[in-house]
């Protein structure tokens, strides 16, 4: 019987685990895939915008080669948290369901090894620090389904030479323009926007700039994909419909967390903003022991947490937990 179990090895979940170490809390983390799965999955060249002071955990110093963090980099340095402080990760263990204890007060959590075989796990209480990577937000197009199309980008090899059509006009679909554009693909840009988004990183953004300038690429502003064919993409552009030949589409059009796994547990969901109805003190939310931490909490608008705020959640919910903890013991 753990006081607690985490659901999510990503940077807010492993702070979550940081601090709860840190109190001598008995607890899990419970990850599907590989620690912080969502860095690893990032563009493998991908430059972080915070610097590394502000994605630290456990006061262990996160030391970089130059001013922003890689991908890298972060990645080796997250495994030297979960190295140095011994946290209690179990990889590649995917939670199927979590229930209410019968005999005693807690939570049983259902979970299935990479191998198949299933356990079981007792702990007082949930925390859920799921992240939003695996749900993309979906075009709702005819077409989205097709082999060629994918919501994630990961290097820019396998399009040399290749007609790509990116969707999207953020960090992800400009990052990905500029890469495709220097390794020789033909690339098209699609966003609904009258511009590239003002958010976009100050180093990325006068690069993507210039090659909109120079017209380096196409580009589309104000316009929509209406649907993507196995040799091209339609798009209501303000001119009229326009058919775009490709040979992929990548759709950059950004992640939104799983509520559905909250709303199984009884957790409500905020109909307008997505949140997980909790209390913004300690993140436990209306089923009494059950928390959330990092994107997850921010609903809709899943660009509002980052590492960098979401893990100066994790010791206001390892406060909770301790003072659970202590009230039981007392």
């Amino acid at each position: 019987m753990f006081e607690a179990c985490i659901i999510g090895a990503g940077p807010c979940g492993l702070a979550v685990s940081v601090e709860l170490k840190r109190r001598s809390i008995p607890h899990v983390v419970i990850e599907k895939s590989c620690i912080v799965s969502t860095i690893y999955r990032f563009p493998t060249q991908m430059v972080f915008n915070s610097t590394p002071e502000r994605l630290e955990l456990g006061e262990i110093p996160f030391y970089t080669e130059r001013a922003k963090p890689t991908r890298m980099e972060a990645m080796t340095y997250y495994r030297t948290v979960v190295e140095r402080l011994q946290l209690p990760v179990r990889q590649y263990e995917e939670v199927i369901s979590v229930e209410r204890g019968r005999e005693l007060q807690g939570f049983r959590i259902h979970s299935r090894t990479l191998s198949g075989r299933t356990l079981e796990t007792m702990a007082s209480c949930v925390v859920v620090a799921t992240g939003y990577f695996d749900q993309p937000n979906m075009l709702g197009v005819p077409g989205e389904d097709l082999p060629h199309v994918s919501h994630y980008y990961r290097d820019a090899h396998p399009y040399y030479g290749q007609r790509v059509v990116i969707i999207g006009g953020t960090n992800s679909a400009a990052e990905a323009a500029i890469d495709l554009h220097r390794i020789g693909a033909q690339v098209t840009l699609v966003h609904r926007g009258a511009a590239m988004s003002d958010k976009i990183k100050p180093w990325v953004k006068p690069d993507i700039q210039s090659l909109i300038d120079k017209q380096a690429i196409d580009c589309h502003f104000r316009s929509r994909v209406a649907a993507i064919c196995a040799d091209h993409v339609r798009v209501e552009t303000p001119g009229g419909p326009l058919d775009v030949p490709c040979d992929h589409v990548l759709a950059l059009t950004g992640y939104h967390p799983d509520t559905s796994f909250l709303e199984k547990l009884g957790v409500q969901i905020a109909p307008e903003t997505g949140i997980p109805v909790h209390d913004e003190a300690t993140y436990e939310t209306n089923v009494p022991g059950i928390y959330v931490a990092g994107v997850v909490v921010s609903g809709f608008d899943a660009n509002r947490i980052f590492i960098e705020n979401g893990r100066l959640q994790a010791p206001c919910i390892a406060d909770a937990i301790a003072s659970r903890v202590g009230a039981r013991v007392s």
